[in-house]
């Protein structure tokens, strides 16, 4: 099934984009390999609303994979775009925009004294953990089966086959020699992490996590999971670093550790801090952070990091949230849109599992709990397919995979919401 004729103009693009970009993509998710068929191209976007090439609308549930949280477009950052370029866009000299950045994160997160910025939350990953060895002095790191953390080397190792066994490269290009440094375990299994560090805990520098996994659909943590991560990093000298790429300044001003009430060493940040311009952030402990050059023997650095727009354009977007009490918006938001989803699935008798948190939510077609990614693996691809081109065929955008997490935002409504809902009805009533 694709969703484009030959004639449209979004599949002569593509048909270009394929012969110049390799899968004519310059992100693998945007190819629609999940679902089949072919993406569409977008023209403009504008509120929660998303136009493509050919001229149809849809309701938008992607937001640029979360960091448009006032919706496309707002007014509010693209006026700051704007004025901030008058005076130039880049300079490699520092700035006062990512001075107030860094002082707007400390003052938002406890557990932040100081904060690097960079370009991505890939950069933002990857230099926690560089930091975090040079740091301990030490060489593995532990992360969770599932969990995201961006295309660097280190983090790119599927799980092997039980608990204590190294991971395998998960990306042609990685080094078994890097991959056997990183130890995956499944997530939500106290068991499993306590046995990797009763067998070598005084070897691991860090433990890196997605607080709440939103990379393999949208995971949460068993009661006592997070607190045993902390504990059990403090026991052994090792470092716990929150992936709070994506919940980060979403869920509230401090993201999952503030929800959680839990103090990890390291955070990393993107998505919301940059307005929808690329960026990323990692911060915590000063005398963690204090280990980075000039000051410090760890390196890390970028040309474009702490960019003045990027950086004017976030504190726009966090000053609008606060001022506007838009985390409670959205909270408010989504529990309506999920009492109306779960209503619906119910009433047509289709096995399902919705999570949800905050602004942030999926959508799972299985009959059982969701507590790890064998759980999410677990669900009915097929009817997926159906529904996504379904909705996307009704002018509904949601991720063209079913392992994506899906967002709202302030520019969302009730009556957007509720024709949603609407479509979603006509689609599984069709299939």
């Amino acid at each position: 099934m694709t969703s484009n004729s030959p004639a449209t103009i979004s599949s002569k693009l593509f048909a270009v984009a394929k012969e110049l970009i390799p899968g004519g993509v310059n992100s693998p998710v945007r190819a629609f390999r999940n679902v089949g068929g072919e993406p569409f191209f977008v023209r403009r976007a504008k509120g929660c609303r998303i136009e493509d090439v050919d001229g149809k609308t849809y309701i938008d549930y992607i937001g640029s994979w979360g960091p448009n949280i006032l919706g496309h477009a707002p007014t509010v950052i693209t006026n700051i775009i704007h004025e901030v370029a008058k005076d130039g866009i880049s300079f490699g000299i520092p700035n006062p925009f990512e001075v107030e950045m860094a002082r707007t994160i400390r003052d938002w997160v406890p557990s932040v004294q100081k904060v690097r910025m960079c370009n991505s939350g890939t950069e933002a990953t990857m230099s926690a953990i560089r930091l975090a060895r040079g740091f301990t002095r030490r060489d593995k790191i532990v992360k969770f089966d599932g969990c995201y953390h961006g295309h660097s080397d280190s983090l790119l190792v599927a799980a092997g086959s039980g608990a204590l066994t190294h991971g395998e490269p998960d990306s042609a290009g990685v080094p078994k020699d890097f991959a056997k440094h990183t130890l995956v375990l499944p997530y939500n299994d106290p068991a499993a992490l306590e046995a990797v560090f009763a067998a070598c805990g005084e070897q691991i520098a860090a433990i890196i996590v997605e607080s709440y996994p939103a990379n393999a659909g949208l995971v949460f943590p068993r009661p006592g999971f997070l607190d045993l991560l902390s504990s059990i990093t403090k026991k052994y000298g090792a470092l716990l670093i929150f992936d709070e790429v994506m919940t980060g300044f979403r869920l509230g001003k401090a993201g999952v550790q503030g929800l959680e009430n839990l103090t990890p060493d390291l955070s990393c940040f993107g998505k919301v801090i940059g307005g929808g311009l690329p960026v990323g952030a990692f911060g915590g402990r000063a005398d963690v952070m204090d280990y980075l050059a000039p000051i410090g023997p760890v390196y890390q650095a970028g040309t474009l990091s702490g960019n003045p727009l990027a950086m004017a354009a976030g504190l726009a977007q966090l000053r609008e949230l606060e001022k506007s009490s838009g985390f409670a918006r959205l909270d408010a938001l989504g529990a309506y849109f999920e009492k109306g989803l779960r209503a619906l699935l119910t009433a047509k008798g289709i096995p399902h599992r919705v999570n949800r948190v905050g602004s942030m939510f999926c959508l799972f077609f299985v009959d059982r709990d969701i507590i790890n990614v064998s759980d999410v693996m677990q669900q009915d691809l097929a009817l997926f397919k159906k529904f996504f081109w379904g909705c996307l065929a009704k002018g509904v955008y949601i991720a063209p995979s079913p392992y994506e997490t899906g967002f709202l935002s302030l520019a969302h409504s009730e009556a957007d919401l509720d024709d949603t809902l609407s479509v979603f009805a006509e689609v599984l009533a069709e299939i």
